[in-house]
C-alpha cells in the first residue's frame, strides 16, 4: 500500500461521511459514503477481503484519499447525487450494481399528491430529486423520513376507507379529510426542502411552529411538530448504509479554489445564465441557482425574451437587465457570483446589464465551451478604485493561485483568460452550473417550440380567449374568415375598442396564415 494512502487511512474518523479516491493526476475516480469512514475505507485495502476485478482495478489506481465528515448517513445519501453529477467519477459507473439510478418523484401540484421512486423522470409537471445511485440506501432513508413527513404513495380506490398507513402515522389520510390538502402540501414542502439538503432551516422552521402552537394553546399541533423534530433527530442514530454503502462552505474544495482565485469570499449563491432559441424564434433565457455548491432548483427562473432575432448578446443583456430589476432584486436577493455560459462577447453583454443596473461590484465570470476557459473582466481583479500597487498585487495573486492548481493566466485585452486542468474541482463545479443552466434553457425553449407548432396563430392574439373565438366563429364561420373581415364588422361583434385592436392584429398576423 502506498505510504500516503496508508497515512490517510490512519487519519480517517469513525464518523458518517463521504470519501473520495483520487488517482496520480489528482482526478476523483470514485465517491463513496459510509456510516463509519475509517471502517469502510479500510475494507478496500484488506488483503483477506474478497474483491472483484473492477474493485481490484480501482484500488490499484488510488494514490490519495480525501473525505468530508457529515452529521448523518442520510446527509451523505442526498449529497451523493450532486457530487457524482459534478465529478462524474468513472468507477461510480463501473462498480454500480443497481439496475439504474433512482429518482424521487413528488407530484406536488396534483389534487392528491403522492411520493414515489421512479427510474426515469418525465416532463409531467412533477418534482424530481436525484438521481440516486444507492437505491437500497435511498429506500431506507425515505422509510425514516416518512415518519417525520407522512405522505401517500398512491391514490386510493373510490370508497376505500383510510389506509393502515394512516393509523401508523405514515399517511396523511387525505381521502377521509384527516388532513387538509393545504396542510399536506405544507408537509411535502418540508420534505422537498430536506431532500435539497436544507436540513438546518427545516429544524428551525419546525421548532418555530412548535413554540407558536404552544403559545396559542394548540397543543395537538405543537405535539405533531415535536414528534417531527424527534424523528429527524433520531436519524443521527440510524444506520442507513452500514457496509453496503449541508456541505460546509469552508470545506468545499471547489468553492475554496474559486474564492482564492478571484479574491472573493466563498460564494454562497452562484447564478448561471444561458439563452436558447431556434433561428431567432422562441427566444428564452435560464437562471439556475447553486447554493453552497449545490443546485437549489426551487430558485431556478426562466425568462421568455421579448427581443426578436438571433442575437445572443442582446438576449443575455435583456435577461440580466430583467433579473436585476428592482422587483426581482427584492424577491430573489442578489447572488455572490454570476456565471455566464459563453466567452468574452456574452460576458461583456452581461457586464453592461449589470453596470446599468448599478451593481458594478457584483463579480461576474464566463466559461467558454471549447477549451473550458474561465473568462474574467480585468476590472474584477484590477479595480480602478484600487491603488496601482494593489492592482498589481491582485494580478500576481491570481497568477500564483492558477499555477498552484496547475493552470495559467493569459492577458486578452479587456479580459483575463484562466486555463485550469479539466479535472480540477473548480472546473467541475463551473461545468456543472453551466450545463445545468443550458439544460434548463433548452427545456423551456423546447416547450415553447412544441406549443407554437401545435397551436393556431390566433391563440397568440391578445384578448382572444375561447369565448371570443366562439363569437367570431358563429358570426363569420371560421377564424380565417374573421381575419379577412373589415374593422367595422369586427366592431359589431366585439365592440368599438376591441374590434379595432383585433382588426389591427389580424392585419399584422395575416401573413402568417396559410
Amino acid at each position: 500500500m502506498k505510504k500516503l494512502v496508508q497515512a490517510k487511512i490512519k487519519a480517517l474518523p469513525a464518523t458518517p461521511g463521504v470519501y473520495f479516491y483520487k488517482d496520480r493526476k489528482g482526478e476523483i475516480i470514485y465517491i463513496g459514503k459510509a456510516a463509519n469512514l475509517r471502517s469502510r475505507v479500510n475494507q478496500y485495502f484488506q488483503p483477506s477481503r474478497p474483491r472483484d476485478a473492477k474493485t481490484d482495478a480501482l484500488v490499484a489506481e488510488i494514490t490519495d484519499i480525501a473525505w468530508q465528515e457529515l452529521e448523518t448517513e442520510v446527509d451523505a445519501l442526498f449529497l451523493e447525487a450532486e457530487l457524482v453529477k459534478r465529478y462524474l467519477p468513472r468507477y461510480n459507473i463501473l462498480l454500480r450494481d443497481d439496475k439504474a439510478s433512482l429518482f424521487v418523484r413528488i407530484d406536488y401540484n396534483s389534487d392528491y399528491p403522492t411520493v414515489n421512486l421512479v427510474r426515469r423522470p418525465l416532463d409531467d409537471g412533477a418534482r424530481y430529486f436525484g438521481p440516486y445511485i444507492n437505491g437500497w440506501g435511498l429506500k431506507k432513508a425515505l422509510k425514516f423520513l416518512r415518519r417525520a413527513f407522512p405522505y401517500a404513495t398512491g391514490r386510493p380506490a373510490p370508497g376505500k376507507r383510510v389506509s393502515l398507513h394512516y393509523h401508523l402515522g405514515l399517511d396523511p389520510g387525505l381521502e377521509e379529510g384527516r388532513t387538509s390538502l393545504t396542510q399536506y402540501k405544507a408537509n411535502l414542502r418540508k420534505l422537498m426542502h430536506y431532500l435539497r439538503g436544507h436540513k438546518a432551516s427545516i429544524f428551525k422552521e419546525i421548532a418555530r411552529e412548535m413554540k407558536s402552537a404552544a403559545r396559542a394553546s394548540q397543543f395537538e399541533k405543537a405535539a405533531r411538530a415535536r414528534d417531527q423534530l424527534r424523528v429527524l433527530e433520531s436519524l443521527n442514530r440510524q444506520v442507513i448504509f452500514s457496509d453496503r454503502q449541508q456541505l460546509d462552505l469552508s470545506k468545499d474544495e471547489a468553492l475554496q479554489q474559486l474564492a482564492k482565485l478571484f479574491l472573493i469570499d466563498p460564494p454562497g449563491r452562484i447564478e448561471g445564465f444561458d439563452v436558447s432559441h431556434l433561428q431567432g424564434t422562441d427566444n428564452v433565457a435560464s437562471m439556475c441557482v447553486f447554493t453552497s455548491g449545490l443546485p437549489d432548483k426551487a430558485a431556478y427562473r426562466k425568462f421568455k425574451l421579448r427581443l426578436p432575432g438571433n442575437d445572443d448578446f442582446a438576449h443575455l443583456h435583456e435577461a440580466l437587465t430583467r433579473r436585476f430589476g428592482a422587483k426581482n432584486r427584492h424577491s430573489w436577493g442578489l447572488p455572490d457570483l454570476v456565471l455566464i455560459d459563453g466567452g468574452k462577447g456574452q460576458l461583456a453583454a452581461a457586464i453592461a446589464a449589470r453596470d446599468e443596473s448599478g451593481l458594478n461590484g457584483l463579480p461576474m465570470i464566463g466559461l467558454a465551451k471549447r477549451l473550458e476557459e474561465i473568462i474574467i473582466p480585468k476590472i474584477e481583479i484590477s479595480n480602478q478604485q484600487l491603488a496601482a500597487k494593489k492592482r498589481v498585487t491582485n494580478y500576481k495573486i491570481l497568477v500564483a493561485q492558477a499555477e498552484k492548481i496547475g493552470g495559467y493566466v493569459r492577458d486578452d485585452g479587456n479580459f483575463l483568460v484562466v486555463s485550469l486542468p479539466l479535472n480540477s474541482p473548480l472546473v467541475k463545479l463551473l461545468q456543472r452550473i453551466r450545463d445545468e443552466s443550458h439544460r434548463f434553457a433548452i427545456g423551456y425553449h423546447s416547450l415553447l417550440h412544441r406549443r407554437r407548432q401545435t397551436s393556431s396563430p390566433f391563440e397568440q392574439v391578445p384578448s382572444l380567449g375561447p369565448q371570443t373565438r366562439k363569437k367570431l366563429v358563429r358570426r363569420f364561420g371560421s377564424l380565417k374568415a374573421a381575419s379577412a373581415a373589415s374593422e367595422a364588422e369586427l366592431q359589431t361583434v366585439l365592440g368599438t375598442r376591441r374590434g379595432a385592436a383585433m382588426a389591427a392584429h389580424f392585419k399584422k398576423a395575416s401573413t402568417q396564415i396559410t
